[in-house]
């Protein structure tokens, strides 16, 4: 008659079993590491796509959200120079007019200089004041999310949900104003470009006709196509895109908010990614038409 097996015995078992399921994820993990880096881990969503495990556009979206951990404010935001304000002492008809414009919904305000952002108007409060005139246009104002240039863009995805608030002024190193950016220019990161409703794409060239009549350019399309759309003679010898060509004029690539002129036209960078020109916003100089 065989003995019963000994206590020491029966602790021993799953000890054992906790060893060698231990060996053998370690010799799995030795057979198949998983990524140790943003590169490798970048190239496993691709092999993922390619094995048809994940949507093509999920991986997109999975790299946005990765490399946006990578980003700053101070990377996308819109420069100083460029930005739409409106002037707290400006009569409202002059309001009303930059707000049909530009098209935009919400506006930074400044009083006396343009450094001195003292709130932020929607453009539909605006329209209160048409409604009744005794309003003061300083009571309409929104409070003003201020961050620095070296704010995180998941940070400042994060403050934008807990402020409720869709616009941030980015401030430099020295308490200026470097520029603005909303909440939709950090979704981008994650999404790609969003569209406008007004958008009117020429073909497949990557050309678009915006709401204002100014076009907007991918950084990579042909400079034969851009030829075409503009009816001008951009050098086809030395680049294919035109995000090349400008980049070899600017000498480096422009950031977002700068501007290049070439053959009458000026291209301002709209928005960046991963080191190049993602859209430009092609008008034509005023001696051109001419």
């Amino acid at each position: 008659m065989s003995e019963p097996p000994s206590r020491s015995s029966q602790r021993a078992g799953p000890k054992n079993n906790s060893e060698s399921r231990g060996v053998i994820e370690r010799l799995l993990e030795f057979l198949h590491p998983g990524p140790d880096s943003l590169h490798e881990l970048l190239g496993t969503l691709a092999d993922a796509e390619k094995r048809e495990l994940i949507e093509p556009e999920s991986r997109q979206m999975l790299e946005g959200v990765l490399r946006m951990a990578e980003l700053s404010a101070g990377d996308v935001l819109v420069a100083a120079p460029h930005m739409d304000l409106l002037d707290i002492a400006a009569p409202y008809d002059e309001l009303l007019g930059v707000v049909i414009d530009t098209g935009h919904s919400r506006f930074p305000v400044f009083e006396g200089q343009r450094d001195n952002i003292i709130g932020i108007l929607l453009a539909k409060d605006l329209l209160k004041i048409q409604r009744a005139p005794e309003l003061n246009l300083r009571a309409l104002l929104r409070p003003t999310l201020f961050v620095p240039e070296s704010k995180g863009l998941n940070e400042l995805l994060r403050d934008f949900r807990s402020n409720r608030s869709h616009l941030a002024i980015v401030i430099d190193e020295f308490g200026n104003t470097a520029g603005l950016i909303t909440i939709e220019d950090v979704l981008e990161e994650i999404v790609g470009e969003i569209e406008d409703e007004f958008d009117d794409k020429v073909g497949e060239s990557g050309i678009y006709t915006l709401a204002d009549g100014s076009q907007r350019v991918e950084g990579d399309a042909e400079i034969a196509a851009v030829n075409a759309a503009f009816s001008v003679k951009l050098p086809l010898d030395d680049f294919d895109t035109i995000g090349g060509l400008l980049a070899h004029e600017h000498g480096r690539v422009p950031r977002r908010g700068e501007a290049v002129a070439l053959h009458g036209l000026l291209f301002t960078v709209m928005l960046t990614r991963g080191g190049s020109v993602r859209w430009f916003k092609v008008t034509r100089l005023p001696d051109a038409r001419a």
